[in-house]
């Protein structure tokens, strides 16, 4: 199945003490790189959540986002009486010397005056990481529907890639028979008279420095591997990417050797394919 590296998903969760909430994006990249960015009171789930993303994901560069927000639990915060009693003993001494009386705010923002009970975080936990499981579960529907739309374009252009195989085939005769004319046209001007076996060798040696039929071959050879990678169902990116290389290669090695211009034509017609193909192979998971 083909996927694209291209995705985004977020997903939310409200309770009843906290709100979660994770957004995944991910890009083309050639191996899978994660980026987390969580608050410090989950981070010791990072390990785990690292996994559960490898888990699922081959490649690209992804950016997990961990939002959490404590609910408001004013009723269970405790003061710390001794400590507050002891401020207020320090300002009663300050008083005189104090230009204004300290606010009972500015006393209870002091670092340790309220105290807030401990959180079990097993729940939370648990529930992060249920959370992200969905999260992924959307990233990948995205990616497929974008895969899905990668592999339509690709197996458009892999056919017509293909009419372009065949085209060139086909004039593969012509070709040679001109090659001969413009022989012994060249003979005639030159008022040279050569056997006619002689002229049909030199003809062949001719054709054979521009045949093209070994590139004709492994260009098929390479479209029907591509098809049996789109109908993979494994991560096949960088074997689309190998592919891509190997007919871009075998494209202009054609070009090259061609001298004939409507098979120069189709050559050049080729080259723009596969880059487009190219381009669109660079995406794929």
């Amino acid at each position: 199945m083909i996927q694209s590296m291209t995705g985004f998903a977020r997903e939310e969760w409200q309770g009843e003490q906290v709100r979660l909430g994770w957004e995944l994006r991910t890009v083309n990249h050639r191996y899978l790189e994660v980026q987390v960015r969580m608050p410090e009171e989950l981070r010791v789930l990072e390990p785990q959540i690292r996994e559960l993303i490898a888990a699922r994901l081959r490649r690209g560069k992804v950016e997990a986002n961990l939002r959490y927000q404590p609910g408001a639990e004013a009723a269970d915060l405790a003061i710390n009486q001794p400590l507050l009693d002891r401020l207020l003993m320090a300002t009663e001494s300050l008083k005189s010397k104090a230009s204004a009386p300290l606010s009972p705010m500015e006393l209870l923002r002091w670092p340790g005056v309220i105290m807030e009970p401990e959180k079990d975080m097993e729940p939370i936990k648990a529930q992060t990481l249920a959370l992200l499981g969905a999260c992924l579960d959307n990233l990948i529907r995205f990616r497929s529907a974008e895969g899905d739309r990668i592999k339509s374009m690709l197996m458009d252009r892999r056919v017509v890639l293909a009419e372009l195989i065949l085209e060139i085939r086909a004039r593969v005769p012509e070709v040679r028979q001109a090659i001969l004319e413009r022989l012994r046209n060249r003979l005639a001007e030159l008022q040279v008279t050569m056997d006619p076996g002689r002229l049909e060798q030199e003809a062949v040696l001719l054709a054979q420095r521009s045949d093209i039929a070994e590139e004709l071959d492994r260009l098929d050879s390479h479209l029907h591997a591509l098809d049996t990678a789109l109908q993979s169902k494994e991560a096949v990116g960088r074997r689309l990417d190998f592919l891509m290389q190997e007919l871009n290669r075998e494209a202009n090695t054609l070009a090259s050797k061609s001298q004939d211009a409507p098979t120069s034509r189709a050559g050049i017609e080729m080259k723009v394919l596969i880059e487009q193909l190219r381009e669109q192979v660079q995406n794929v998971e």
